[in-house]
C-alpha cells in the first residue's frame, strides 16, 4: 500500500529534519533517509559553531537570523543549544592589512595584539605573530541536541521518518489530476504533492531522477583529527583558533584538540573518509603555528560540504519541474543557518512569502542556475 503525504522530504540531515519539523505543524510529512541514522554524512560529522562573521554575505545574513533561536529559544527544552567559545583568527608578518579588514568589516569583532592573542591561546608561537581578530560572541553548537530537537518535533507533530529508505525511483503521478509524485524505495512506494530535495551531496542526483535539471552541486571534503594535548595543558577555555591563510584550525573537544586542515577538495558524493596526506599537511601547518607536537592521532574523520556554482544555497521551487522544491548547497553552514533557513523553506514551499526577505529569497532562488 502506498503511503501518502503532502510533503516528502528526501534527506535526513539538518536541512531535512528542520524543514520537516516546520512543515509538520500544519501538513502531513514523510522524511526518507537512505542511511540507518539521521545526520549520517555531513550533519552528524560537523564541529559546528555559531560564528556570525563566517561565510559569504547570504550565509552571514542567515546565521544572524538564526542566532536568536540558538541563544534564546527554549523550544527544545531548558538545555542551551550553544555555549560560549569565541573565535580567534591569527595573522603573521605581511598579513597586517588582511587582519585589519576582517576586524573593520566584521560584526562584533575585536582587534587583539600578539600578547592578547597568546593570553587566550598560550600555545600560539610568538614568531612572526602580529595580531588577531576575535569574535567573542562565537559559540559551540550542540549539534546532537539540535538534530534530536527537530526530529522529535517532527514526530510529535505527526510526521513520519523512514530510515534505511534510499530513493530508487521518482515519477510523476499521472493518476493524480492535481499532480504529484510517487517515490520508490526498498520500503515501498510513497506519494506526495511536493518533494523537498534536502539530499545534501546527492541532491543533483535526486533532481535528475525526478526529471529536473541539476543546479551543479559540488561536494567538497572537510577532514579533521582528534589529538591528545601535552601533559598538564588545559585547552578547555581556548577559543576556536585558525590561521588567516585558512590552512588549519583547531578547537577544544572533550579534553582533546580537534585539528582540521580546512580542506575543501572536490569529490563525488560518497561516504567520506580523510585523506592521510591532506591531514598530515594540515597538522604540519598547525604545528608551525602552535607549540604542540602531534605525535599521535586518536581519531580522524571527514564529511562532505556541498556548494552551488556561486556558493549560495539553492532554496525554492524548481522553475521547470512542478512540485519539486530545492533545499541544498548549504556549503558548510547548514547547522548554523538551519533555524532561519528551515522557516524560509517551509514558508516558500507552502506558497507564503517570508516577510521582509525579498532580496534574500531572490538570491536563494534555484532558477538562477538555468541548466547546469
Amino acid at each position: 500500500m502506498t503511503a501518502t503525504a503532502d510533503f516528502i522530504i528526501i534527506g535526513g540531515g539538518i536541512a531535512g529534519v528542520s524543514v520537516g519539523a516546520r512543515l509538520a505543524k500544519d501538513h502531513s510529512v514523510i522524511l526518507l533517509e537512505a542511511e540507518p541514522a539521521l545526520g549520517y554524512h555531513s550533519s552528524g560529522r560537523s564541529a559546528a559553531m555559531l560564528i556570525e562573521n563566517y561565510g559569504n554575505p547570504v550565509s552571514r545574513e542567515l546565521i544572524g537570523m538564526s542566532a536568536p533561536f540558538f541563544r534564546e529559544s527554549d523550544e527544545f527544552g531548558p538545555v542551551p543549544l550553544v555555549k560560549p567559545r569565541g573565535d580567534l583568527t591569527v595573522a603573521y608578518t605581511g598579513e597586517e592589512t588582511r587582519i585589519a579588514s576582517i576586524v573593520d568589516e566584521g560584526k562584533g569583532m575585536e582587534s587583539l595584539s600578539p600578547e592578547e592573542a597568546r593570553e587566550l591561546v598560550p600555545a600560539l608561537r610568538p614568531d612572526r605573530l602580529i595580531g588577531a581578530a576575535f569574535e567573542p560572541g562565537a559559540s559551540d553548537i550542540d549539534v546532537e541536541a539540535l538534530m534530536q530537537g527537530f526530529s522529535r518535533q517532527l514526530r510529535d507533530r505527526g510526521g513520519r521518518i523512514e530510515l534505511a529508505a534510499p530513493v530508487e525511483g521518482i515519477k510523476a503521478d499521472g493518476a493524480n489530476n492535481n499532480g504529484g509524485w510517487v517515490i520508490s524505495t526498498p520500503k515501498g512506494d510513497f506519494a506526495c504533492g511536493t518533494i523537498i530535495n534536502a539530499a545534501g551531496a546527492w541532491a543533483d542526483r535526486v533532481a535528475v531522477m525526478a526529471g529536473a535539471n541539476p543546479v551543479g552541486l559540488q561536494p567538497k571534503r572537510r577532514s579533521a583529527a582528534l589529538i591528545r594535548l601535552p601533559d598538564g595543558m588545559d585547552a578547555s577555555g581556548w577559543p576556536m583558533t585558525s590561521g588567516i591563510e585558512d590552512r588549519w584550525y583547531c578547537r577544544p573537544d572533550t579534553g582533546r584538540l580537534m585539528v582540521s586542515p580546512a580542506d575543501a577538495d572536490p569529490v563525488d558524493p560518497h561516504d567520506a573518509w580523510p585523506d592521510d596526506t591532506v591531514l598530515a599537511t594540515g597538522i604540519h601547518h598547525f604545528e608551525e603555528a602552535m607549540a604542540i607536537e602531534v605525535t599521535r592521532i586518536e581519531h580522524s574523520w571527514a564529511g562532505l560540504r556541498s556548494f552551488t556554482p556561486d556558493d549560495v544555497m539553492a532554496v525554492g521551487f524548481d522553475p521547470e519541474c512542478e512540485g519539486f522544491f530545492w533545499l541544498a548547497g548549504q556549503g558548510g553552514v547548514g547547522i548554523c543557518t538551519s533555524p532561519a533557513l528551515s522557516l524560509i523553506a517551509a514558508q516558500l514551499s507552502t506558497g507564503q512569502s517570508p516577510q521582509g526577505a525579498g532580496e534574500l529569497i531572490a538570491r536563494l532562488d534555484p532558477g538562477r542556475f538555468g541548466k547546469a
